[in-house]
Protein backbone atom coordinates (compact mmCIF):
# COMPACT_ATOMS: atom_id res chain seq x y z
CA UNK A 1 0.00 0.00 0.00
CA UNK A 2 2.66 2.55 0.55
CA UNK A 3 3.57 2.06 -3.68
CA UNK A 4 0.26 2.74 -4.21
CA UNK A 5 0.22 6.09 -1.93
CA UNK A 6 3.63 6.81 -2.82
CA UNK A 7 1.89 7.13 -6.47
CA UNK A 8 -1.39 9.11 -5.38
CA UNK A 9 0.82 11.76 -2.97
CA UNK A 10 3.09 12.36 -6.12
CA UNK A 11 0.73 12.73 -8.79
CA UNK A 12 -1.08 15.55 -6.40
CA UNK A 13 1.73 17.26 -5.48
CA UNK A 14 3.07 17.45 -9.35
CA UNK A 15 -0.47 18.90 -10.33
CA UNK A 16 -0.59 21.24 -7.56
CA UNK A 17 3.35 22.40 -8.29
CA UNK A 18 2.56 22.75 -12.06
CA UNK A 19 -0.93 24.94 -11.81
CA UNK A 20 -0.68 27.33 -9.03
CA UNK A 21 -3.73 28.86 -10.56
CA UNK A 22 -5.08 25.67 -12.00
CA UNK A 23 -8.32 26.28 -13.72
CA UNK A 24 -10.93 24.37 -14.06
CA UNK A 25 -12.59 22.95 -17.70
CA UNK A 26 -16.09 21.49 -18.30
CA UNK A 27 -17.22 19.69 -21.33
CA UNK A 28 -20.78 19.06 -22.38
CA UNK A 29 -22.45 17.80 -25.50
CA UNK A 30 -23.97 21.48 -25.23
CA UNK A 31 -21.89 23.42 -24.33
CA UNK A 32 -19.15 25.59 -25.63
CA UNK A 33 -16.58 23.04 -25.24
CA UNK A 34 -18.47 19.53 -26.99
CA UNK A 35 -14.69 17.81 -27.51
CA UNK A 36 -12.14 16.12 -25.04
CA UNK A 37 -9.19 16.98 -26.92
CA UNK A 38 -10.61 20.64 -27.42
CA UNK A 39 -10.61 20.94 -23.40
CA UNK A 40 -6.76 19.25 -23.94
CA UNK A 41 -5.97 21.87 -25.93
CA UNK A 42 -7.06 24.34 -23.76
CA UNK A 43 -5.78 23.61 -20.79
CA UNK A 44 -2.72 24.46 -19.34
CA UNK A 45 -0.27 21.89 -17.64
CA UNK A 46 -2.37 21.20 -13.56
CA UNK A 47 -5.71 22.27 -14.90
CA UNK A 48 -8.73 19.70 -14.11
CA UNK A 49 -10.92 18.61 -17.19
CA UNK A 50 -14.45 17.84 -15.62
CA UNK A 51 -16.41 15.34 -18.69
CA UNK A 52 -20.33 15.83 -18.00
CA UNK A 53 -22.23 12.62 -18.63
CA UNK A 54 -22.95 12.16 -22.57
CA UNK A 55 -21.83 10.48 -25.74
CA UNK A 56 -18.32 11.27 -27.23
CA UNK A 57 -17.73 9.90 -30.52
CA UNK A 58 -13.82 10.35 -30.30
CA UNK A 59 -10.44 8.52 -30.90
CA UNK A 60 -6.97 9.36 -31.35
CA UNK A 61 -7.10 11.60 -27.81
CA UNK A 62 -3.98 12.42 -27.11
CA UNK A 63 -3.10 14.00 -23.38
CA UNK A 64 0.47 15.36 -23.54
CA UNK A 65 0.31 17.91 -20.01
CA UNK A 66 0.05 17.09 -16.84
CA UNK A 67 -3.76 17.06 -16.36
CA UNK A 68 -6.66 15.56 -14.31
CA UNK A 69 -9.12 14.37 -16.16
CA UNK A 70 -12.51 13.29 -14.43
CA UNK A 71 -15.95 11.82 -15.69
CA UNK A 72 -19.54 13.04 -14.30
CA UNK A 73 -21.81 10.03 -14.57
CA UNK A 74 -19.80 8.04 -16.26
CA UNK A 75 -19.00 9.96 -19.80
CA UNK A 76 -19.27 7.41 -23.10
CA UNK A 77 -15.92 8.15 -25.22
CA UNK A 78 -16.63 5.83 -28.00
CA UNK A 79 -13.61 5.13 -30.80
CA UNK A 80 -16.58 3.19 -32.98
CA UNK A 81 -14.31 0.63 -33.70
CA UNK A 82 -12.19 2.69 -36.09
CA UNK A 83 -8.70 3.81 -33.59
CA UNK A 84 -6.96 3.91 -30.60
CA UNK A 85 -9.05 6.01 -27.98
CA UNK A 86 -6.77 7.78 -25.72
CA UNK A 87 -3.05 8.07 -25.81
CA UNK A 88 -1.13 9.02 -22.02
CA UNK A 89 1.88 10.72 -23.39
CA UNK A 90 2.42 12.84 -20.18
CA UNK A 91 3.73 12.11 -16.78
CA UNK A 92 1.49 12.88 -13.65
CA UNK A 93 -2.13 12.40 -15.59
CA UNK A 94 -4.83 11.23 -13.56
CA UNK A 95 -8.06 9.91 -15.33
CA UNK A 96 -11.05 8.58 -13.72
CA UNK A 97 -14.67 8.19 -14.26
CA UNK A 98 -15.48 7.01 -17.59
CA UNK A 99 -16.71 4.31 -19.61
CA UNK A 100 -14.48 3.71 -23.25
CA UNK A 101 -15.83 1.46 -25.37
CA UNK A 102 -15.51 0.01 -29.14
CA UNK A 103 -11.72 0.71 -29.92
CA UNK A 104 -10.09 -0.25 -33.44
CA UNK A 105 -9.01 -3.46 -33.96
CA UNK A 106 -5.75 -4.29 -35.75
CA UNK A 107 -3.88 -7.65 -37.03
CA UNK A 108 -0.25 -5.86 -36.89
CA UNK A 109 -0.94 -2.82 -34.50
CA UNK A 110 -1.75 -2.86 -30.93
CA UNK A 111 -4.57 -0.90 -30.81
CA UNK A 112 -5.76 0.49 -27.41
CA UNK A 113 -8.95 1.68 -25.81
CA UNK A 114 -6.46 3.95 -23.02
CA UNK A 115 -2.26 3.99 -23.66
CA UNK A 116 0.27 4.83 -21.15
CA UNK A 117 3.59 6.29 -23.53
CA UNK A 118 6.77 6.80 -21.65
CA UNK A 119 5.23 8.14 -18.75
CA UNK A 120 5.60 8.32 -14.81
CA UNK A 121 3.01 8.70 -12.14
CA UNK A 122 -0.27 8.21 -14.42
CA UNK A 123 -3.02 7.16 -12.15
CA UNK A 124 -6.00 5.59 -14.18
CA UNK A 125 -8.80 4.23 -11.71
CA UNK A 126 -12.23 3.57 -11.71
CA UNK A 127 -13.38 3.33 -15.41
CA UNK A 128 -15.07 0.65 -17.33
CA UNK A 129 -13.79 -0.52 -20.97
CA UNK A 130 -16.21 -2.37 -22.93
CA UNK A 131 -15.16 -4.21 -26.18
CA UNK A 132 -11.87 -3.12 -26.92
CA UNK A 133 -8.61 -5.11 -28.30
CA UNK A 134 -6.03 -4.37 -25.48
CA UNK A 135 -7.80 -2.42 -23.03
CA UNK A 136 -5.19 -0.54 -20.90
CA UNK A 137 -1.42 -0.69 -22.17
CA UNK A 138 1.84 0.64 -20.63
CA UNK A 139 5.02 0.94 -22.46
CA UNK A 140 7.99 2.03 -21.35
CA UNK A 141 6.00 3.78 -17.98
CA UNK A 142 7.08 3.62 -15.07
CA UNK A 143 5.16 4.11 -11.03
CA UNK A 144 2.07 3.83 -13.00
CA UNK A 145 -1.20 2.89 -10.47
CA UNK A 146 -4.20 1.10 -12.48
CA UNK A 147 -6.79 0.22 -9.79
CA UNK A 148 -10.84 -0.24 -9.93
CA UNK A 149 -11.33 -0.34 -13.27
CA UNK A 150 -13.31 -2.75 -14.68
CA UNK A 151 -12.37 -4.47 -18.20
CA UNK A 152 -14.33 -6.55 -20.41
CA UNK A 153 -14.73 -7.65 -23.79
CA UNK A 154 -16.39 -10.35 -25.91
CA UNK A 155 -12.86 -12.54 -27.98
CA UNK A 156 -13.92 -15.29 -29.72
CA UNK A 157 -10.47 -16.65 -31.13
CA UNK A 158 -6.74 -15.33 -29.83
CA UNK A 159 -5.62 -14.08 -33.06
CA UNK A 160 -8.48 -11.98 -33.25
CA UNK A 161 -8.21 -10.45 -29.88
CA UNK A 162 -5.95 -9.11 -27.07
CA UNK A 163 -5.04 -8.65 -23.60
CA UNK A 164 -6.93 -6.66 -21.08
CA UNK A 165 -4.31 -4.86 -18.64
CA UNK A 166 -1.28 -5.31 -20.98
CA UNK A 167 2.55 -3.83 -19.48
CA UNK A 168 5.59 -3.53 -21.24
CA UNK A 169 9.00 -2.92 -20.22
CA UNK A 170 7.47 -1.03 -17.57
CA UNK A 171 8.93 -0.94 -13.58
CA UNK A 172 6.87 -0.14 -10.69
CA UNK A 173 3.36 -0.81 -11.69
CA UNK A 174 0.47 -1.28 -9.70
CA UNK A 175 -2.24 -3.19 -11.06
CA UNK A 176 -4.66 -2.82 -8.02
CA UNK A 177 -8.53 -3.85 -7.35
CA UNK A 178 -9.24 -4.59 -11.42
CA UNK A 179 -11.91 -7.06 -13.35
CA UNK A 180 -10.81 -8.38 -16.19
CA UNK A 181 -12.48 -10.99 -18.61
CA UNK A 182 -13.47 -12.10 -22.67
CA UNK A 183 -9.59 -11.01 -23.36
CA UNK A 184 -6.87 -13.14 -24.66
CA UNK A 185 -5.03 -13.19 -21.21
CA UNK A 186 -6.50 -10.75 -18.51
CA UNK A 187 -3.30 -8.98 -17.40
CA UNK A 188 0.31 -9.58 -19.28
CA UNK A 189 3.56 -8.42 -17.87
CA UNK A 190 6.72 -8.46 -20.61
CA UNK A 191 9.77 -7.49 -19.18
CA UNK A 192 8.07 -5.40 -16.39
CA UNK A 193 10.07 -5.39 -12.88
CA UNK A 194 9.56 -4.56 -9.64
CA UNK A 195 5.70 -4.28 -9.45
CA UNK A 196 2.56 -5.77 -7.98
CA UNK A 197 -0.61 -6.95 -8.82
CA UNK A 198 -3.29 -7.34 -6.46
CA UNK A 199 -7.14 -7.90 -5.53
CA UNK A 200 -7.57 -8.24 -9.01
CA UNK A 201 -10.46 -11.12 -10.22
CA UNK A 202 -9.18 -12.04 -14.08
CA UNK A 203 -11.96 -14.74 -15.23
CA UNK A 204 -12.84 -16.46 -18.43
CA UNK A 205 -10.55 -15.15 -20.70
CA UNK A 206 -9.89 -17.05 -23.96
CA UNK A 207 -6.12 -17.94 -22.94
CA UNK A 208 -4.32 -17.17 -19.68
CA UNK A 209 -6.09 -14.92 -16.44
CA UNK A 210 -2.10 -13.39 -15.92
CA UNK A 211 0.65 -14.01 -18.19
CA UNK A 212 4.67 -13.40 -16.99
CA UNK A 213 7.36 -13.17 -19.95
CA UNK A 214 10.55 -12.14 -18.54
CA UNK A 215 9.95 -10.56 -15.84
CA UNK A 216 11.30 -10.42 -12.33
CA UNK A 217 11.03 -8.76 -8.85
CA UNK A 218 7.35 -8.45 -9.26
CA UNK A 219 4.56 -10.06 -6.94
CA UNK A 220 1.04 -10.67 -7.52
CA UNK A 221 -1.36 -11.54 -4.40
CA UNK A 222 -4.80 -11.94 -3.34
CA UNK A 223 -6.08 -12.15 -7.05
CA UNK A 224 -8.65 -14.53 -8.59
CA UNK A 225 -7.99 -16.49 -10.95
CA UNK A 226 -11.35 -18.60 -12.91
CA UNK A 227 -12.23 -20.15 -16.10
CA UNK A 228 -9.71 -18.96 -17.85
CA UNK A 229 -8.36 -20.96 -20.83
CA UNK A 230 -5.00 -21.74 -19.47
CA UNK A 231 -4.75 -20.65 -16.31
CA UNK A 232 -1.98 -18.22 -15.36
CA UNK A 233 1.62 -18.61 -16.56
CA UNK A 234 4.73 -17.64 -15.39
CA UNK A 235 7.60 -17.80 -17.80
CA UNK A 236 10.90 -17.11 -17.89
CA UNK A 237 10.94 -14.93 -14.84
CA UNK A 238 13.07 -15.10 -11.61
CA UNK A 239 12.02 -14.06 -8.17
CA UNK A 240 8.82 -13.90 -8.67
CA UNK A 241 6.13 -14.08 -5.07
CA UNK A 242 2.56 -15.49 -6.09
CA UNK A 243 0.56 -14.80 -2.11
CA UNK A 244 -2.57 -16.06 -1.27
CA UNK A 245 -4.01 -15.96 -4.48
CA UNK A 246 -7.40 -18.45 -5.92
CA UNK A 247 -6.98 -20.41 -8.68
CA UNK A 248 -10.02 -22.22 -9.53
CA UNK A 249 -11.82 -24.56 -12.36
CA UNK A 250 -9.29 -24.07 -14.94
CA UNK A 251 -10.27 -26.74 -16.99
CA UNK A 252 -9.10 -28.01 -20.49
CA UNK A 253 -6.33 -30.50 -21.80
CA UNK A 254 -3.50 -27.65 -21.78
CA UNK A 255 -5.14 -25.67 -18.60
CA UNK A 256 -3.30 -25.35 -15.37
CA UNK A 257 -3.93 -22.92 -11.97
CA UNK A 258 -0.26 -21.97 -12.77
CA UNK A 259 2.37 -23.05 -15.41
CA UNK A 260 5.78 -22.26 -14.26
CA UNK A 261 8.62 -22.44 -17.14
CA UNK A 262 11.96 -21.80 -16.72
CA UNK A 263 11.60 -19.53 -13.67
CA UNK A 264 14.03 -19.66 -10.46
CA UNK A 265 14.17 -18.09 -6.89
CA UNK A 266 10.74 -17.57 -6.51
CA UNK A 267 7.65 -18.45 -3.77
CA UNK A 268 4.38 -19.91 -3.43
CA UNK A 269 2.45 -19.46 -0.28
CA UNK A 270 -0.51 -19.49 0.79
CA UNK A 271 -2.61 -19.74 -2.52
CA UNK A 272 -5.87 -22.05 -3.19
CA UNK A 273 -5.88 -24.37 -6.11
CA UNK A 274 -9.31 -26.26 -6.36
CA UNK A 275 -10.75 -27.88 -9.31
CA UNK A 276 -7.87 -27.18 -12.13
CA UNK A 277 -6.90 -29.67 -14.52
CA UNK A 278 -3.45 -29.30 -13.31
CA UNK A 279 -2.87 -27.54 -9.91
CA UNK A 280 0.82 -26.44 -10.75
CA UNK A 281 2.77 -27.44 -13.37
CA UNK A 282 6.74 -27.08 -13.27
CA UNK A 283 8.81 -27.52 -16.18
CA UNK A 284 12.33 -26.22 -16.05
CA UNK A 285 11.89 -24.57 -12.01
CA UNK A 286 14.86 -24.57 -9.88
CA UNK A 287 14.89 -22.81 -5.89
CA UNK A 288 11.01 -22.64 -6.08
CA UNK A 289 9.50 -22.47 -2.10
CA UNK A 290 6.13 -24.38 -2.73
CA UNK A 291 4.46 -23.58 0.76
CA UNK A 292 1.47 -23.99 3.00
CA UNK A 293 -1.17 -23.80 -0.15
CA UNK A 294 -4.31 -26.04 -0.75
CA UNK A 295 -4.38 -28.73 -3.63
CA UNK A 296 -8.46 -29.39 -3.96
CA UNK A 297 -10.19 -31.46 -6.25
CA UNK A 298 -7.54 -30.84 -9.10
CA UNK A 299 -6.96 -33.58 -11.52
CA UNK A 300 -3.32 -33.32 -11.16
CA UNK A 301 -2.46 -31.28 -8.26
CA UNK A 302 1.37 -30.92 -9.33
CA UNK A 303 3.06 -32.10 -11.82
CA UNK A 304 6.61 -31.91 -11.80
CA UNK A 305 8.77 -32.56 -14.71
CA UNK A 306 12.43 -33.93 -14.92
CA UNK A 307 14.43 -30.64 -15.56
CA UNK A 308 12.91 -29.11 -12.27
CA UNK A 309 15.78 -29.09 -9.36
CA UNK A 310 16.78 -27.31 -6.14
CA UNK A 311 12.50 -26.84 -5.43
CA UNK A 312 10.97 -27.23 -2.21
CA UNK A 313 7.35 -28.85 -1.40
CA UNK A 314 6.29 -28.36 2.77
CA UNK A 315 3.27 -28.09 4.49
CA UNK A 316 1.00 -28.47 2.00
CA UNK A 317 -2.38 -29.85 1.80
CA UNK A 318 -2.93 -32.48 -0.78
CA UNK A 319 -7.18 -33.26 -0.69
CA UNK A 320 -9.16 -34.84 -3.37
CA UNK A 321 -7.41 -34.89 -6.34
CA UNK A 322 -7.14 -37.24 -8.48
CA UNK A 323 -3.59 -37.49 -8.99
CA UNK A 324 -1.56 -35.93 -6.10
CA UNK A 325 2.14 -35.56 -8.17
CA UNK A 326 2.89 -36.75 -11.49
CA UNK A 327 6.86 -36.98 -13.45
CA UNK A 328 7.81 -38.06 -16.37
CA UNK A 329 11.80 -39.10 -14.68
CA UNK A 330 13.23 -41.31 -12.15
CA UNK A 331 15.59 -38.84 -11.22
CA UNK A 332 14.42 -37.03 -7.96
CA UNK A 333 16.08 -33.53 -7.24
CA UNK A 334 13.29 -31.37 -5.22
CA UNK A 335 12.29 -32.17 -1.42
CA UNK A 336 8.81 -32.92 -0.36
CA UNK A 337 8.42 -32.64 3.43
CA UNK A 338 5.66 -31.95 5.97
CA UNK A 339 3.10 -31.85 3.84
CA UNK A 340 -1.09 -33.73 4.26
CA UNK A 341 -1.80 -36.13 1.72
CA UNK A 342 -5.85 -38.07 2.17
CA UNK A 343 -4.05 -40.79 0.56
CA UNK A 344 -1.97 -41.38 2.87
CA UNK A 345 -2.45 -44.47 4.71
CA UNK A 346 -0.16 -44.71 7.20
CA UNK A 347 -0.02 -44.51 11.20
CA UNK A 348 1.47 -42.59 14.02
CA UNK A 349 2.44 -44.63 16.89
CA UNK A 350 3.92 -42.19 19.17
CA UNK A 351 0.78 -39.45 18.37
CA UNK A 352 2.90 -36.32 17.62
CA UNK A 353 0.90 -35.66 14.14
CA UNK A 354 3.58 -37.06 11.82
CA UNK A 355 3.19 -40.24 9.95
CA UNK A 356 5.64 -42.94 11.33
CA UNK A 357 6.41 -44.28 7.36
CA UNK A 358 7.08 -41.93 4.33
CA UNK A 359 4.13 -41.35 2.13
CA UNK A 360 5.11 -41.49 -1.75
CA UNK A 361 2.40 -39.23 -3.74
CA UNK A 362 3.39 -40.65 -7.43
CA UNK A 363 1.19 -43.60 -8.33
CA UNK A 364 2.32 -46.11 -10.98
CA UNK A 365 -0.94 -45.34 -12.50
CA UNK A 366 0.33 -41.95 -12.73
CA UNK A 367 3.91 -42.94 -14.60
CA UNK A 368 1.48 -44.90 -16.97
CA UNK A 369 -0.75 -42.12 -17.77
CA UNK A 370 2.12 -39.79 -18.52
CA UNK A 371 3.52 -41.81 -21.29
CA UNK A 372 0.36 -42.95 -22.26
CA UNK A 373 -2.90 -40.92 -21.95
CA UNK A 374 -4.97 -43.15 -23.31
CA UNK A 375 -4.61 -44.87 -19.94
CA UNK A 376 -7.41 -42.46 -18.59
CA UNK A 377 -10.01 -45.19 -19.75
CA UNK A 378 -8.69 -47.64 -16.91
CA UNK A 379 -9.21 -45.13 -14.08
CA UNK A 380 -11.14 -46.41 -10.90
CA UNK A 381 -10.73 -49.84 -12.20
CA UNK A 382 -9.82 -52.69 -10.09
CA UNK A 383 -6.95 -53.24 -12.07
CA UNK A 384 -5.64 -50.02 -11.26
CA UNK A 385 -5.58 -50.14 -7.81
CA UNK A 386 -4.58 -53.71 -7.10
CA UNK A 387 -0.91 -52.39 -9.34
CA UNK A 388 -1.13 -48.85 -7.24
CA UNK A 389 -1.11 -50.63 -3.80
CA UNK A 390 1.60 -53.55 -4.79
CA UNK A 391 3.89 -50.58 -5.85
CA UNK A 392 3.49 -49.41 -2.85
CA UNK A 393 4.70 -52.21 -1.24
CA UNK A 394 7.76 -52.63 -3.88
CA UNK A 395 8.39 -49.59 -5.65
CA UNK A 396 9.83 -50.45 -8.74
CA UNK A 397 8.40 -47.60 -11.54
CA UNK A 398 7.85 -45.06 -9.37
CA UNK A 399 10.82 -42.88 -8.00
CA UNK A 400 12.10 -44.57 -5.27
CA UNK A 401 13.44 -40.96 -3.22
CA UNK A 402 10.04 -39.30 -4.01
CA UNK A 403 8.84 -39.73 -0.96
CA UNK A 404 7.50 -37.25 2.19
CA UNK A 405 9.59 -38.92 5.02
CA UNK A 406 7.34 -36.36 7.49
CA UNK A 407 3.67 -36.72 6.64
CA UNK A 408 0.83 -35.23 8.63
CA UNK A 409 -1.57 -37.74 10.25
CA UNK A 410 -3.96 -33.80 9.97
CA UNK A 411 -4.81 -30.93 7.49
CA UNK A 412 -2.87 -28.12 7.84
CA UNK A 413 -4.41 -24.96 9.29
CA UNK A 414 -3.58 -21.70 7.44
Amino acid sequence: MRSINKIVITVAFALLASGTFAGVIRVSPGGPVRSIQQAINQAKAGDTILVNAGHYREGNIEVNKPLTLRGIGFPVIDGQKKNEIINIKSSHVLMEGFLVQHSGYSSYNDIAAIRITNSRNVIIRNNKLDDTFFGIYSQHSNNCLISGNTLRSYAKTELASANGIHCWKSDSMQIINNEISGHRDGIYFEFVTNSNIMNNRSHDNLRYGLHFMFSNNDRYEQNRFERNGAGVAVMFSKQVTMLQNTFHSNWGAAAYGILLKEISDSRIEHNEFTRNTTGIYMEGTTRIMVLRNSFNGNGYALRVQASCSDNTIQQNNFTGNTFDVATNGSLVLNSFNSNYWDKYEGYDLNRDGIGDVPFRPVSMYSMVVERNPTAMMLFRSFLVNLFDKSEKLLPALTPENLKDDQPRMRSLKF
